[in-house]
């Protein structure tokens, strides 16, 4: 199945008599809370869900965002109108990062169908789809968390899989090699990784590369799909958005969900520094 559907694909089903469970998952970094934007204006028909409150667990030490309760999850989901039975499109403002971390969560939790609007609200206005302000009230869906669907790895698992397979680091090139670290306590990254900034995975206009152009990307890094991946970021979100990518690609991947967030706040684990994997 393919995890991306375009704006024009969306509009159909949702014309349709059997209309995907729609979500609104708008989020920037350290921005203000995505529920104003929401409530301008949005798909018709979407619920909104707090990527901070209702996508992540407090921040501590297992990192910035770990996973949440998934009992809360799980409801969180249902109040949304989730059922096990009915399709879900997850969209957010910009690069995909927020909308892929709720297609992980739902994904990882054993939904079998959710898909990531290609673009965002952005490609959904550029090609003409209507705003609405009206907030819905769904019919409380059915969902049940049944996790380990999705591959996911503690830190020393990402550790172990940068040893012998292929882990990605998706954070911005500078912040790999060390040279600035806006947020957490050391720069630097997992001794082994590879950078793989999630930018790259995107067109000009914010969409995904056509699958043929991730092949290309993946395979250059080693990621294949016969090769064991793994992927981290700052705090486990970004790196969501570089595993729906591999997952276009036809490469499945594991998510670190701890991240460098994880990782660094612990002095005892390693960090490497500059442009090689180390």
């Amino acid at each position: 199945m393919n995890p991306l559907i375009t704006a024009a694909e969306l509009a159909e089903e949702l014309a349709s008599g059997t209309p995907p469970v729609l979500l609104d998952v708008r989020y920037r970094l350290g921005g203000p809370p995505g529920r104003p934007e929401y409530e301008a204006g949005h798909v018709p028909g979407a619920v909104y869900v707090d990527m901070d409150a209702e996508l992540a667990g407090p921040a501590g030490p297992a990192g910035r965002h770990p996973l949440p309760d998934l009992d809360a999850f799980a409801e969180t989901m249902r109040r949304a109108g989730v059922r096990a039975d009915r399709p879900v499109v997850v969209y957010d403002g910009a690069q995909g990062w927020s909308a892929a971390r709720a297609w992980w969560m739902l994904r990882y939790t054993g939904h079998p169908s959710v898909r990531v609007l290609d673009g965002g609200l952005a490609a959904w206005t550029a090609s003409g789809g209507a705003l609405s302000t009206d907030v819905p009230s769904p019919e409380v869906g059915d969902f049940a968390a049944a996790p380990g669907a999705l591959p996911l790895l503690s830190a020393d698992e990402a550790a172990a899989l940068a040893r012998r397979g292929v882990l990605l680091d998706a954070r911005a090139g500078e912040r790999y090699r060390g040279e600035v670290e806006p947020i957490d306590r050391v720069a630097g990254h997992i001794p082994g990784a590879l950078s793989a900034p999630t930018t790259e995975n995107l067109t000009a206009d914010g969409t995904f590369l056509p699958p043929a152009e991730l092949v290309g990307r993946f395979s250059a890094l080693g990621a294949t799909p016969d090769t064991e991946v793994g992927v981290y970021c700052g705090s486990g979100v970004s790196a969501a958005q570089e595993v729906l990518a591999l997952a276009v690609a036809g490469v499945p991947a594991a998510l670190y969900v701890g991240s460098w967030s994880e990782w660094s706040a612990d002095p005892t684990r390693p960090v490497a520094t500059g442009a090689q994997p180390g």
